[in-house]
């Protein structure tokens, strides 16, 4: 594929009814075609014993960050939140940056401030952390939405809410060859949010 072909195919942003934001595209291609719909699954880790159910969604940009947003009411008045970069990486890793107990309507307040780069910057991720039990939810780099947690009952009722069908089947846009996309004031962006919210040094961070 030439550049100008790449080019055109990075313009491309929707799919049938499914829209995507200025993060990710599939490759050329398009190994997966992206929809909206969520999935159970297991995450596991064999090394420590752990078994946490999990969601997997994938939203349309119209609908992304305020299904993001409700989803953190489940995990209570005060969380934790991980902001996730790889604007300085060179082989797709990325720095986890932590902050401890912050009120979630404060939380709710900055992220919105920061919505475009939330949507838009294929390097920026946000994870928020319940600190009454073990509940996680993802804002990943890639947009899709993540949940962990013992009882997913009550997440799985906002999808429900929404309007998202479950579907166990559904691949999504990681499983297949993608491209991540970012525009250079985005790491300036995503340097003003660590600011707001007071984040630490980089750490090691697991889901579990």
């Amino acid at each position: 594929m030439n550049s100008k072909s790449l080019a055109a195919h990075l313009r491309v942003d929707q799919y049938g009814d499914f829209r995507l934001t200025e993060a990710v595209r599939p490759a050329p291609g398009v190994p997966i075609v992206p929809r909206q719909g969520y999935r159970r699954d297991m995450y596991r880790d064999a090394e420590a014993e752990l078994r946490v159910p999990v969601l997997a969604c994938s939203v349309s940009r119209e609908r992304l960050f305020d299904l993001f947003l409700s989803l953190l009411e489940p995990l209570g008045p005060v969380v934790d939140v991980v902001l996730e970069t790889s604007h300085e990486s060179d082989n797709g890793s990325h720095d986890d940056l932590y902050r401890e107990r912050i009120d979630l309507p404060v939380l709710i307040s900055h992220l919105y401030d920061f919505e475009d780069l939330l949507l838009n910057d294929g390097c920026s991720g946000v994870a928020v952390v319940g600190i009454n039990g073990p509940m996680e939810v993802q804002f990943d780099e890639h947009k899709l939405l993540i949940v962990y947690a013992r009882d997913l009952r009550p997440f799985e009722a906002i999808l429900k809410e929404a309007g998202l069908a479950r579907d166990d089947s559904m691949k999504l846009i990681t499983e297949g060859e993608h491209l991540h996309t970012t525009e250079p004031h985005y790491a300036a962006d995503f340097e003003q949010l660590c600011y707001r919210l007071s984040v630490g040094e980089p750490a090691e961070h697991a889901n579990w």
